[in-house]
Formats: structure tokens, sequence, C-alpha cells
């Protein structure tokens, strides 16, 4: 909104500081700092009308040190990190831009279905919440519009560079010598499934490599990707959130590392430099990733232990999936096993001791474990490591995995 404007009173108008706006580092700073507000000025307003409503956690005892402890703790504290998100960006965003449009409706999208699981815990007290198969659903569904969105909007496009071969000579102990340079001098547009191959020196992978050249059946493949991409990590997001600032806290590094990729892949000079894919208009995405780390600073405030409010599914839902869909548009979805690492951990650490357990008791009649108990953070608790201690060491794991994220830039 304000973007319009002040691009309208800077051609319009002489007056000074009007095309700040147009720069996507002063936007980036304005949302972060306008999130942090939100969500920690409203966040205790929201706090307090949950309590009111006597909108608590309804917790079920595993036998966990602290645990009951924390019965009725307001719940449904996605919607702080939510509101945090979309004011800023529909503020300072450019809402023409493709990329913002697919990143609003995957938030609002996702909120909704979190906000629906927690609605049914909370007011219906059935702690099941949302039947898994209509997350699912709601799952797929978003998978197919940005893949769908992906395929058909002529605004979502790569850049192929044409480069020029140049025979550049110089002298050396007095005989010439010659060599080959070659430079970049025009990027063409085109519809790709491309997508970014993490330690490869030929970067670049085309979906297309599957379907035998078949453009057609490579987007139908995309649009699979991306069912399975949005659904493991929102699912896999929503497995860590069982600790104060555990889901909070582990996302800050993800998406700051996004926020990064987006900048530079939207930038053809440092896309130029560092031979990654050149994506117009991606750049703008930083504006929404700079009101998303915000929005999570913003909810520690009073996530962290202990905590005053817990996310519940709406916030945990709409993070993973978030982090799914702007990867997915940046072209990054093949680095989020390394960048996601402690969702995919937590994720792996259910199914194996599920299957174990269900291969256990069928083998010997009674079921074994693997872990004290899944996920791995109540592993930990379990073994009697408190809380704080396991939240911060997920972080620096997380912190440590964004810095290899990043590393693959130069390292291939």
């Amino acid at each position: 909104m304000f973007y319009s404007i002040f691009k309208y009173l800077d051609h319009a108008t002489d007056l000074p500081g009007m095309g700040m706006f147009q720069y996507i580092s002063f936007r980036s700073a304005a949302a972060i700092i306008l999130s942090l507000l939100i969500a920690i000025v409203f966040g205790k307003r929201i706090i307090n009308m949950l309590r009111r409503k006597q909108i608590g956690e309804d917790i079920r005892d595993l036998g966990l040190e602290g645990q009951l402890q924390k019965k009725g703790t307001p719940t449904m504290g996605g919607i702080i990190i939510i509101l945090a998100v979309v004011v800023p960006v529909l503020l300072f965003g450019k809402l023409s831009n493709v990329y913002i449009q697919l990143m609003l409706v995957s938030t609002l999208w996702l909120g909704f279905i979190g906000g629906l699981d927690d609605y049914i815990k909370v007011f219906r007290h059935n702690k099941q919440g949302l039947n898994g198969r209509f997350k699912v659903v709601g799952q797929v569904g978003l998978g197919i519009i940005i893949g769908t969105m992906m395929w058909a909007s002529d605004d979502i496009v790569v850049r192929d560079k044409v480069v020029e071969t140049q025979t550049v000579q110089y002298i050396e102990d007095g005989r010439v010598s010659s060599f080959d340079q070659e430079r970049v001098i025009s990027t063409t547009p085109k519809k790709s499934t491309e997508t970014t191959i993490p330690f490869m020196k030929n970067s670049e992978l085309n979906y297309n490599v599957f379907t035998g050249g078949n453009d057609t059946a490579a987007w139908i493949l995309y649009i699979l990707v991306a069912i399975f991409i949005i659904t493991a990590v929102s699912n896999g997001a929503n497995l860590t959130d069982g600790l104060d600032g555990l889901l909070t806290g582990v996302s800050v590094p993800i998406v700051l590392v996004l926020g990064i990729l987006a900048y530079l892949s939207g930038h053809i000079v440092y896309s130029d430099y560092l031979n990654i894919m050149y994506i117009p208009d991606s750049g703008e995405l930083v504006i929404f990733a700079s009101a998303f780390a915000g929005a999570l600073i913003g909810f520690l405030w009073y996530n962290s232990y202990p905590a005053q409010i817990f996310m519940g599914d709406t916030g945990s839902l709409t993070i993973g999936g978030i982090i799914a869909v702007f990867a997915l548009c940046i072209r990054k979805e093949l680095l989020l096993p390394l960048l996601c690492g402690v969702f995919l951990m937590e994720a792996v650490s259910v199914m194996l001791q599920v299957s174990y357990f269900k291969y256990t008791k069928r083998k010997y009649g009674e079921g074994r474990r693997i872990l004290l108990m899944s996920p791995l953070h109540h592993h930990y608790q379990k073994r009697g490591i408190f809380e704080t201690k396991i939240m911060i060491r997920f972080f620096i794991i997380s912190l440590l995995l964004s810095a290899l994220t990043l590393v693959t830039l130069k390292i291939r």
C-alpha cells in the first residue's frame, strides 16, 4: 500500500524522502520493526483476551516434568504471528508482486486450517482436533494452488543468461598470449521447472529430465513435489512445536537465510557473481521474510520459557507452510532438508518410533521403543534435560544448519 502511494508521490511531487519506499532495504527494515511492535504490543492484548475467554491449552499427562503446570495457558497464539506478518506486508510490500500474493494466500490458508484445528480442540473439547485427513487435504490443496500458479502465471519466470565469448590478448615476456573470457550481455525470460541443486557446480536441475523432456508432464511432477514439500515441512514444524519457544527460536535462522537467498536470487549482479539462478521480482520476498522474522522474534517475547501463550496449530502449521512455499518461490526447495534439519530430525524420530513399535509388536507380541518418547525433544526431556537447555541447543543446531545452507552458495 505505502509502496504504491509513495511511488505516486515521488513522481507527482518534489517532496524529499518519497523515493525511499522504492528501496527493498528501507521497506524491509520498516517491516521488521513494525512486525516486532505488533507482536509485542498487541500480543499482550491478545493474550489477555484469550485468558478472559478461557481459551487455554488442555494438557495431556505424558509424564513430563513441569507439564501439568502449563494447563490453562492461552493457545491459538499463531494469530499474533499471522497478524504481525500480514499487516507489515500489506503496508510495505508491493502488492502487485505475484510472489507476495502467493505468500499472503499461503499464510491465511494455513492459518485457517490450523485455527480450525485449535477451535475444535478448545471449544469442542476434542483433544484430537481436526481430523488428520482434512489437514492433509488442506495442505494438498495449497500445494496444487502454488504449483499451478508457478506454472500458469506469466509473471513467474527465470532468466537465462546470454553469454558472449571474447578473446582477451596480453603480452607476457615479450610474447602475445590470449584467453577466452565469457561476459553476460543480456538475459532472456522463460517458464521453467528448474530448481537449485546444492553442492553442484552446474547447480540447476530441470524436472523435465524425469519426464523425457515433456514440459507438461514436468509441471505435473512439479505440482506433486510442491504438495509433498508443503505437507512435509508444515507437519515437521507442527511436530517441533512441543517446548516453550522451541519452534519459534528454531525458525528464525531459517527465515533469515531464506530472505538472504531471495535477495541474492532477485539481484541480477549478485546472482551472476554467485552463479545462481536469477529470478526476476523475487527480491520483493525480502519484505515478507523481514516481517516474518520480526513476528517470530516478537512472539518469542511471550512464548519463551515460561510461556505465556502457545502458538497452537494456528502458528505451527502456518510457520512450516510459509517456509515451504517461500523455498518453492525462490527455487531452493532441495535445500530444505539441510536448512530445516531440525524439522527433519523431529519427523524422522516419530516415524522410526512408530514403525519400530508396530514391528516389534507384530514380532514379539509387545511394542518396543527406540527413544524414551517421540518427537525427539521429548526424549531429551525424559532423560532429565531441562526444556530451556533443549530449546537453546536445538536453536544452535538450526543456526549451524542455516550457516551451512549459505555456504552451499560457494561450495560446489
